[in-house]
């Protein structure tokens, strides 16, 4: 590993708006690639002690650099690598069998990416257009985790705290709130007990979402102020109710305090601290091209590709609930930060901030904040953690062992709304796979 150097602090100054950019010391490191090989970054203050500088790496061979934030990162630095197994001759069997067009997988020990892999089509029946490592994957409502991690990372900060309340958040709006909706916490919101519907159609709400012109902000501003004129589904803070809407108002608390777009957060707080630099929104390909996998529903019995576009995803207003995409590994990564976080080795979140997050609220449905906690023998002596994300297209699963530092991803781009769904056969096999293969 090359030298690294310590860039210094920088102040910059917009002097039309007034504003000044901090931009903080960092160490930045250079190293040599070798192809099928995964890198962890490590510090340490004393070269005796050490601990992950960030998640897991991946990268194409050749030249690399990284920055390291120098502000407690200690005083000393090592790379160390490992072997990365491909998976795709386990992986070609499943998606042949389901009669799916394309199936991702890695899988994540001890916070290194060990195993990864990707077969089959960006788009059914286009064969010179195959998935790649670095292709990007729609993960539904996994984004649901990731607002409550963005949400735990501000509360650390002292922005916020998990029961600031939306009458406090929205002063303005809170005296034509019905009054149920005035003491729902960030807290409940984030673990769908805040009393908000699974289904805005009968309101009318959803199709106001579909219509609306302004940002994915505004709109989320659009659903505070009609949704919070009506009635609870349930009494807040009292029973589980899955709610894409109780995560977008959760993000709109989030926003609105920081005064930054939900989605700009998620860049900030969550994907560049853990170089997820794949990590946006919304359907990954640029309408009519192939340059990234399409989403699939079945016609047929067959995968049938969705045109990319605003009109194959959810509202954007729904974002903080279902909307990230992301690689493979940049995924994992995630993964890599939670299982650190549970073992208080890891610089994101708190231990305590962590396993809050992973423990299921008492009478909750087993549900935590994004995560279900459930019981799995193959997951040693502690609980395991998993999830699912769909938007009809695409299909996503997660399954973390922390007491065992194990975590998989398994990922389709065919899904279903209604009836016996492919793309969740395959990934659940996956999974099923990968805990074989993995875990003695």
């Amino acid at each position: 590993m090359k030298p690294s150097r310590l860039l210094p602090a920088l102040f910059l100054t917009r002097m039309a708006l007034a504003q000044t950019l901090n931009i903080a010391p960092a160490v930045e490191l250079a190293f040599t690639a070798e192809p099928g090989k995964g890198y962890r970054l490590e510090s340490s203050a004393d070269l005796a002690s050490w601990r992950p500088a960030g998640g897991p790496q991946l990268a194409l061979s050749g030249p690399q650099q990284t920055l390291a934030p120098a502000a407690g990162a200690g005083r000393y630095f090592r790379l160390v690598s490992h072997e990365v197994r491909n998976l795709n001759s386990l992986l070609e069997p499943i998606r042949v069998a389901n009669g799916v067009p394309a199936l991702a997988c890695a899988v994540v020990l001890s916070n290194r990416i060990v195993g990864l892999g990707a077969v089959g089509y960006r788009k059914a029946g286009i064969t010179n257009a195959p998935v790649t490592l670095q292709d990007r994957w729609h993960h539904g409502s996994l984004t649901k985790s990731m607002t409550a991690t963005l949400a735990a990372r501000l509360i650390e900060a002292g922005r916020l705290r998990w029961d600031t309340t939306l009458a406090e958040v929205f002063p303005e709006q809170a005296p034509k709130m019905n009054a149920a909706w005035r003491t729902v916490t960030l807290d409940w919101l984030c673990s769908n007990r805040g009393g908000a519907p699974g289904d805005l159609g009968a309101s009318g709400i959803w199709s106001q979402l579909w219509n609306f012109g302004g940002t994915p902000r505004e709109a989320r501003g659009l659903l505070l102020e009609k949704l919070t004129v009506i009635a609870p589904s349930s009494t807040p803070g009292t029973r589980y109710e899955y709610s894409n809407a109780g995560f977008a108002l959760a993000g709109h608390m989030l926003e609105t305090v920081m005064n930054q777009p939900w989605e700009e957060l998620m860049r900030e707080w969550l994907f560049q601290p853990l170089d997820m630099t794949s990590g946006g929104f919304g359907v990954p390909a640029t309408p009519r091209m192939i340059d990234q996998p399409w989403g699939h529903q079945l016609a047929a019995g067959k995968p049938s590709p969705i045109e990319p576009g605003t009109s194959a995803d959810n509202p954007p207003a729904i974002g903080p609930a279902g909307t990230v995409h992301c690689s493979v590994a940049d995924l994992a990564k995630y993964v890599a930060a939670h299982l650190a976080g549970e073992r208080g080795d890891f610089d994101l979140l708190q231990q305590a901030t962590v396993l809050k997050l992973h423990t299921a609220v008492p009478n909750n449905a087993n549900y935590a904040y994004g995560w279900s906690a459930v019981d799995r023998p193959w997951a040693g002596s502690g609980k395991a953690l998993t999830y699912n994300g769909s938007n009809t297209q695409w299909f996503s699963v997660i399954w973390m062992a922390p007491a065992r530092q194990f975590g998989v991803v398994a990922l389709c781009n065919l899904a279903t709304s209604s009836g016996a769904n492919p793309g969740s056969t395959a990934t659940d096999q996956i999974a099923g796979k990968m805990i074989q293969e993995f875990l003695p």
